[in-house]
């Protein structure tokens, strides 16, 4: 069973820079696709950024030359390098994972592909 871990929120101030961690655990399959979403109070769970195990990357509009998403296999890790934060990145944000057999043509930012998730880890953003 996979199991998620994020860490690396944190309060900063709008500009500022965060690194988010997630560390995956029971791995069992080849590849997988991995995600980050985000949930403010009142809003939907978004998603931010995907990659698959065959090297695809997708990001939303919102965070497009803000945000990178990578991989660490061998460390089974997944990062979200947050920079230039504004306010409205305030959030819970999540790690997802689901197992995949072929590549996306693009890696899917929506919540109900994803079959795994973490517990969150909360960013406050102030300006």
């Amino acid at each position: 069973q996979v199991q998620l871990a994020e860490s690396g929120g944190d309060s900063v101030q709008a500009g500022g820079s965060l690194r988010l961690s997630c560390v995956a655990s029971g791995l069992s399959h080849s590849r997988y696709l991995m995600g980050w979403f985000r949930e403010a109070p009142g809003k939907g769970r978004m998603g931010v950024a995907a990659i698959d195990g065959f090297g695809g990357i997708a990001y939303a509009d919102s965070v497009k030359g803000r945000f990178t998403v990578s991989t660490n296999f061998a460390e089974h890790t997944l990062y979200l390098q947050m920079n230039r934060l504004k306010d409205k990145d305030s959030a819970l944000y999540y790690c997802a994972a689901k197992a995949i057999e072929r590549p996306y043509i693009q890696p899917p930012l929506g919540a109900d592909v994803y079959d795994t998730w973490g517990h969150g880890t909360q960013v406050t953003v102030s300006s």
